[in-house]
């Protein structure tokens, strides 16, 4: 079918324009050609022994368990509806209904995969009726295990596994006195007279319902979606919380591409997925719609009016109201390394296209470990298993900080962290303890006019376990003998903590590779640091005690980071993305100049820095890097 109708010479009609998708017109409105098909199917076949696709028998039990949920669910509002006095022709009709979100209901959950699911409820049912008696007809349920609620949290949730399968519970409350079985939570008119909890609750599947509203073929979205979150984790680039994309970003980017190319099948989706944002101009947005404002006060991610939505370097902006950007954990080294990244996929499916390269290359892991000559080591260890567990969660959630202080650092160019966390031997084996650790790799940056480089990180890396610290004490969190240590690591001494089978992956090229000239003669240096008492920050707030090995140099002959751009050769040079005309380009914000040369060969006692509001006495090191 021609996209445009034909006219007759001389004839004065013009041809209408293509059909708007998303907030611009489509870059290609070309069909699937026979060798899209075929490349298509074979990457299916490629997908399949990753498990990324679940058996039918698999998914019917899925749908049996939100069955009975969905069951549990009414039959619970009926007994609230009835204890509360409500009249009994309302009660049979009062309704009440479970709804799911993420990855299931975008269709692209994979084998063992949780399930996020949304319970909705009529008005006269509070959130406390959802913790109390809900909380207990399920923990009276006999394929109900691992019940738990988490009350306090951002968004409240009731954790559970249901006949082997983990779900995650929200609840929200509607300004409604029943609640009908075709109810879309798309209608913004449900946010009306909501708490913000409500609000943020019923915000995951506002989101994936408009995600799958806006995209041209709901098939061809979820294949080449299942594709790229293939691609995203074994390249260790999925991780909101590390300040990488997470499920729902993936998700939209992935949709904004289908909106750009409608007809076009997986096999060139995921092609034009590398194309387009390996040369989308950051900051600009990525929007699947125009933003609406439905005035009810809610605040919406605009940089216009929000100063600080200018300093979002990578905004992805959900489709539902109130719009938030879904990636205001990236910071510069996450980006660089994603779009890296992006123009390495480009390459790859572009050798796929001419058929040089199998599909099983692009999901081939890179070794991290084998790109970087210079690593930071961040362990946390407590002294029980549940412990262990909470205190790596907190400390998972603010590794981005030092990231983001690594980042600042003028000789550090990227600071790249590992998503995946790595079991660490005990310290002591005759001791009980629980440890666990991040790898950080380090790119520097030659100084001028030397070729010794000694970096001093102290302040970055105190002002990381400061805030880890504060955080567990304010959420009576905080055990003792929860400790953070960190070390610097060259890549030739990572064996010291980490397993052959993790180190002895296929190397991959770096620009760091070529940096020969570069010896580290002197020892590691290692930070540790624990909670102590008697600082002048307070009773109760731990003052960590560092103390590291002598100062580490580093001959720096070159450092540079090269990123090849395929894209120029690929033959879709000609192809313009189109950026967001509405939105104006935001610049990141400017990295302030920190001074940290300093000796190369003796130990420099800087005056005690801040922390916070106080000053803290200790030992301030040198980290040679």
């Amino acid at each position: 079918m021609m996209p445009f109708p034909v006219t007759t010479p001389g004839s004065q009609q013009t041809p209408p324009p293509p059909k708007r998708c998303g907030i611009s017109s489509p870059i290609s409105l070309a069909a699937p050609k026979e060798t899209d098909c075929v490349l298509t199917q074979k990457l299916i076949e490629t997908l399949k022994p990753f498990g990324v696709f679940e058996e039918e028998e698999e998914l019917q039990r899925r749908i049996l368990i939100l069955e009975k949920l969905n069951n549990l669910v009414k039959e619970w509002i009926r007994e609230i509806s009835e204890s509360k006095s409500l009249p009994q022709a309302v009660i049979e009709n009062v309704g009440g209904k479970i709804f799911t979100f993420g990855s299931y209901r975008l269709g692209v959950h994979t084998k063992g995969a949780d399930i996020d699911a949304l319970c909705v409820a009529p008005r006269h049912v509070d959130r406390s009726d959802f913790f109390t008696s809900f909380y207990d007809k399920l923990k009276l349920h006999e394929e109900v295990k691992d019940l738990r609620a988490v009350e306090e949290a951002f968004v409240p949730v009731i954790k559970l596994c249901f006949d082997g399968i983990e779900i995650d519970i929200l609840f929200a409350r509607l300004a409604l006195q029943t609640i009908p079985e075709d109810l879309d939570l798309r209608d913004d008119s449900l946010l009306k007279n909501l708490d913000i909890r409500c609000i943020r609750s019923l915000n995951g599947c506002r989101v994936t319902d408009e995600i799958l509203h806006l995209v041209p073929d709901i098939d061809n979205f979820r294949l080449t979606l299942r594709a790229i979150k293939l691609w995203a984790k074994c390249h260790n680039i999925y991780s909101n919380i590390l300040g990488f994309l997470g499920g729902v970003s993936w998700a939209m980017l992935v949709a904004r591409t289908c909106q750009l190319y409608p007809n076009a099948i997986a096999s060139t989706l995921v092609r034009k997925f590398f194309l387009v944002f390996s040369e989308w101009e950051w900051p600009n947005p990525v929007l699947l719609k125009e933003p609406e404002e439905q005035n009810l006060n809610l605040p919406v991610w605009d940089p216009r009016v929000n100063p600080s939505d200018r300093y979002h370097l990578m905004p992805i902006i959900t489709p539902a109201y109130p719009q938030q950007n879904s990636t205001y954990n990236v910071s510069v080294s996450t980006r660089m390394v994603m779009i890296e990244e992006f123009k390495q996929g480009l390459a790859i499916t572009h050798e796929i296209l001419l058929s040089k390269a199998e599909w099983s290359k692009l999901f081939e892991a890179p070794s991290f470990f084998q790109k970087y000559k210079h690593y930071i080591v961040l362990l946390a260890s407590a002294p029980t298993e549940k412990q262990h567990l909470e205190w790596v969660g907190l400390v998972e959630s603010k590794i981005r900080i030092l990231v983001g202080s690594l980042e600042k650092n003028e000789f550090i160019t990227l600071a790249h962290v590992n998503p995946q966390s790595f079991p660490a031997p005990k310290e002591n084996p005759d001791r009980e303890e629980f440890r666990t650790m991040w790898v950080i790799g380090l790119v520097l940056k030659k100084p001028e006019n030397s070729d010794v480089l000694s970096i001093d990180l102290t302040y970055d890396i105190q002002s990381f376990t400061d805030t880890v610290y504060r955080q567990a004490i304010n959420t009576k969190m905080f055990e003792v003998d929860m400790k953070i240590a960190a070390m610097h690591l060259r890549r030739k001494e990572l064996h010291q903590l980490l397993p052959n089978q993790v180190l002895q992956k296929k190397k991959t090229h770096s620009a760091e590779d070529s940096e020969d000239g570069m010896s580290v003669p002197s020892p590691t240096s290692i930070m540790k640091t624990g909670p102590t008492t008697g600082s002048c920050q307070g009773r109760n707030s731990p003052a960590p005690a560092i103390m590291v090995a002598p100062v580490t140099n580093v001959q720096v002959t070159e450092v540079s980071l090269q990123q090849a751009n395929p894209s120029a050769s690929l033959g879709d040079s000609g192809e313009s993305i189109p950026q967001t005309a509405s939105q104006p380009a935001l610049c990141p914000p400017p990295k302030p100049t920190v001074a940290r040369v300093v000796s190369s060969t003796r130990l420099v006692n800087h005056p005690p820095r801040p922390s916070g509001s106080t000053a803290t006495n200790i030992a301030n090191p040198i980290v040679g890097v």
